[in-house]
């Protein structure tokens, strides 16, 4: 019985395609060239790129406020206060997994959301990302509209 069930889990997990709501390919496009912050504020970049989980939408959250639902292949940008601490959260298997992060004003910062194998369901998790790394990852995915988390 065990067996079946991990079987079916892991085919989830490696099949099929979540959905989002996607911003227009201008305003993608527009993200993707990285421009400075509004004056006082940071920007922050947070995208999924990994392969396992495609089936899975999982939320994020940014001190607390719904970011959106990611999927495999999108990303979010969203401004925060510079010169402070903020927390970015995102759905796990039993709780949300939450990053904290220091920012300075003028920067742009890259978080990538990746999924891990879990009991019942993919988990997800967060992790700080270099500007060259997070660049690069960027450029190859699609800008999510921000959206409604859901329970």
């Amino acid at each position: 019985m065990r067996k079946i069930v991990f079987v079916i889990l892991l085919s989830a997990l490696f099949t099929g395609c979540a959905s989002v709501q996607m911003e227009s390919k201008e305003d993608s496009a527009k993200a993707k060239q990285f421009a400075q912050p509004q004056a006082g504020n940071s920007g922050l970049y947070i995208y999924r790129d990994s392969f396992a989980g495609k089936a899975l939408k999982k939320n994020i959250w940014v001190n607390g406020k719904c970011v959106g639902e990611s999927a495999a292949d999108v990303f979010f940008y969203t401004e925060v206060a510079g010169g402070k601490e903020h927390s970015i959260s995102t759905e796990s298997e039993f709780s949300p997994n939450t990053m904290m992060l220091l920012v300075e004003a003028g920067k742009n910062y890259f978080i990538r959301q990746y999924i891990k194998m879990g009991v019942l369901v993919g988990g997800a998790g967060l992790e700080s990302i270099s500007e060259v790394e997070g660049k690069a990852a960027v450029t190859k995915l699609e800008l999510a509209k921000p959206g409604t988390c859901s329970m």
